[in-house]
């Protein structure tokens, strides 16, 4: 029994996790965003005001992302008992560490 609610925890929060942490920038979200903003800008021939009002829509979204994550993770510390949630945080941590090194190693090859 305590297995399947520990899966079907993880199936749905983990999803969430990485929707929480698009990029894994660690707070480094504004120069990601930054980046993306003007991207479309030249892609799309956007105005200084589009551009700001696109970066509203970003700011918002991680503002959302955020209180999404944080809800979460209250109602997940109310499902699971002390031990199981230390066991999802270090596989959050493990699946966190996955994603970088596959980022840095698409980074290094796109670098060469």
């Amino acid at each position: 029994m305590n297995k399947k609610i520990i899966t079907i925890v993880l199936a749905l929060a983990l999803p969430l996790t990485v929707a929480a942490f698009p990029g894994g920038h660690d707070g480094d979200f504004k120069g990601h965003k930054g980046d993306r903003v003007e991207r479309l800008a030249k892609k799309l021939d956007l105005s200084t005001e589009q551009k700001e009002q696109l970066k509203q829509v970003f700011d918002e979204q991680q503002a959302k992302r955020e209180a999404l994550r944080q809800e979460t993770d209250q109602r997940m510390q109310t499902v699971l008992n002390p031990e199981q949630m230390a066991k999802f945080e270090e596989l959050k941590k493990q699946r966190h560490e996955k994603w970088q090194k596959r980022h840095q190693e698409r980074k290094d090859r796109s670098d060469d």
